[in-house]
């Protein structure tokens, strides 16, 4: 597997807009267009609404300009609450899901989360988000083209702590192991134990896992000294988890 190189610099300031709580309504501030942070903070709203109370993934959710990682002709639907496909079969989640994943991550964490594995880049979205909550994330990609498709996206973002690498996602990235947490976008029958194996005591995963039904549900895996911990919670609705490189 060959790591990709990484983007230095940070990320405009622009993209840093706070989030209110939940208990307070947002100030809006005034622009036109996708470009506009008005934009994402009404998105941001209607997540807060729909039960996103973390603070922290609020202002990720605020900073990541959506509609930058969509074909151009589907950018007026890159603030609505959809997947959208983005080339290959793929999608690219919904940002309630994103929000939602990246939150139970962080249940019981305070301040960023570790260094994080991210199985699935896709668009380069989630990882875009990720990055705005943890020290370090890499995420790896089993289609070339949308790796590169991701390099893309993300290069003008110029993300010191994002590692982009194309590879088999089933193997995880053992090198960058331990982590302190685990995301897929794509669900298999299973987790992989190599997941389990380079999440770090103490870690936390989250993916979908396919049913007896032929669905999904999110599933919740604690990493303790004891041994592992599943929970398995509400249907959800991926791209299959598959192994080797396209």
């Amino acid at each position: 597997m060959k790591e990709r190189p990484s983007f230095p610099a940070r990320m405009p300031a622009s993209m840093s807009a706070k989030i209110a709580k939940p208990s307070t309504a947002l100030n809006l501030p005034q622009g036109l267009g996708m470009d506009s942070s008005a934009v994402r903070l009404r998105m941001v709203e209607k997540l807060i609404a729909q039960g996103l109370s973390d603070l922290l993934v609020q202002q990720a959710m605020g900073a990541v300009e959506r509609h930058r990682f969509v074909d151009s002709g589907l950018a007026n639907q890159a603030y609505e609450d959809t997947s959208l496909p983005i080339g290959l079969g793929q999608t690219i989640s919904k940002p309630s899901v994103v929000a939602r994943m990246i939150e139970l991550l962080r249940k019981g964490v305070d301040g960023r989360l570790g260094r994080v594995l991210e199985i699935g880049t896709g668009c380069g979205y989630q990882a875009a988000v990720l990055s705005q909550l943890a020290t370090e994330v890499y995420s790896i990609e089993r289609l070339r083209g949308l790796h590169d498709k991701a390099r893309e996206n993300l290069r003008p973002l110029r993300l010191a702590t994002l590692h982009l690498l194309f590879g088999d996602g089933t193997l995880g990235f053992a090198a960058g192991a331990p982590y302190a947490a685990i995301i897929a976008a794509a669900g298999g029958e299973a987790i992989p134990q190599a997941w389990i194996d380079q999440l770090a005591v103490g870690g936390r995963l989250i993916a979908p896992v396919a049913g007896r039904a032929n669905g999904q549900s999110l599933v919740v895996l604690d990493k303790t000294a004891q041994g592992v911990r599943q929970t398995v919670l509400e249907a959800v609705h991926f791209v299959p988890l598959k192994s080797g490189v396209a």
